[in-house]
């Protein structure tokens, strides 16, 4: 008997235990014909501080319009899991996270925004985004 080939079937962290990866996957979109948005928000992002190794810790939202792929979310909890015990600026870490998406991804266009909880008084916002398709950009951005 033949075994049909899914479009899951590249996809290898989903269904399996749970552990830190930098591995970002992802699996066909079905609806290349069109543009529409994807936002995948989580408020329990953390990393450290590279100085001192203080805990920091962020909102993060991913804006996309996906081209060919699509990411596969459990991936991306546990890249973001990845960051937990790493020292990082912030504005790196946003940017590093729109890099590694592009990469992955090769969306049409791509926002990530990181909302970090204020130490010292002073809160960081850092946003960057990607652009391969302008037509693709959201009207409302």
């Amino acid at each position: 008997m033949n075994k049909k080939k899914s479009n899951l079937d590249e996809l290898t962290i989903l269904g399996k235990p749970a552990k830190p990866s930098k591995k970002l996957e992802a699996f066909p979109n079905e609806y290349r014909d069109r543009y529409y948005v994807i936002t995948i928000e989580t408020d329990e992002f953390t990393c450290l501080c590279p100085v001192t190794g203080q805990p920091d810790f962020a909102d993060i939202t991913v804006e996309y319009v996906p081209d060919e792929k699509v990411v596969e979310s459990k991936s991306l909890k546990l890249y973001y899991w990845s960051y937990r015990n790493q020292g990082i600026f912030h504005e790196e870490v946003v940017n590093k996270i729109l890099d590694d998406l592009v990469k992955a991804l090769d969306p049409h266009w791509c926002k990530v925004i990181g909302v970090f909880n204020a130490r010292g008084g002073l809160g960081i916002t850092v946003e960057t985004e990607h652009t391969k398709t302008p037509d693709a950009v959201p009207e409302f951005f």
